[in-house]
């Protein structure tokens, strides 16, 4: 058995195949790894969850709830603090949000509470041409200025993530 690890904050957007690829490439092998997840979706990508059935493989990885939205007032917190953080795959509307604070849906509040704080590596899965447009650079470096790990998809496997977060998390790793 993988000794426990702690919370790792899980969370994904809806881009690139998220409804088939992060639990087997993301969710399983973190939890296969020793952590605990605590997974977080945008709103968009919970939807794409429920129609595609995939929410119960994912909810399988973890025995905290699979959130999307925020608690009520009075509501207990759902996730307890992560001690890490891994977002993909992130869209370039998600990634620009983050980068600049904004928190307009329960994953990029988690997410933006944590840039700076603990270890984060961030995967963006965008379309070729996002590069070219003039604010996208920006938008990274205030990310990877901040300390998160920015390492774009594209075509890649997404478990690499997670190595790179073991490397991030290590004493003087950053």
């Amino acid at each position: 058995m993988t000794p426990e690890r702690g919370c790792l904050g899980l969370v994904a957007s809806a881009c690139g195949g998220v409804e088939t690829r992060l639990a087997a490439e993301l969710a399983e092998p973190a939890a296969a790894r020793g952590w605990r997840l605590a997974i977080t979706l945008t709103p968009t990508a919970a939807h794409w969850f429920a129609e595609t059935g995939g929410l119960a493989r994912l909810q399988a990885t973890t025995d905290l709830d699979v959130r999307s939205t925020s608690r009520l007032p009075g509501e207990p917190r759902p996730h307890p603090d992560p001690a890490a953080f891994v977002f993909a795959p992130a869209s370039a509307g998600s990634v620009a949000k983050l980068a600049l604070g904004l928190a307009d849906n329960q994953a990029l509040t988690v997410l933006g509470d944590a840039v700076g704080v603990v270890p984060m590596v961030v995967g963006p899965l965008v379309r070729p041409t996002r590069p070219a447009h003039p604010a996208w650079q920006g938008h990274l470096d205030a990310l990877t200025g901040a300390g998160v790990d920015v390492w774009p998809l594209d075509d890649r496997p997404w478990t690499p993530l997670l190595d790179r977060l073991d490397r991030l998390a290590r004493p003087g790793g950053r």
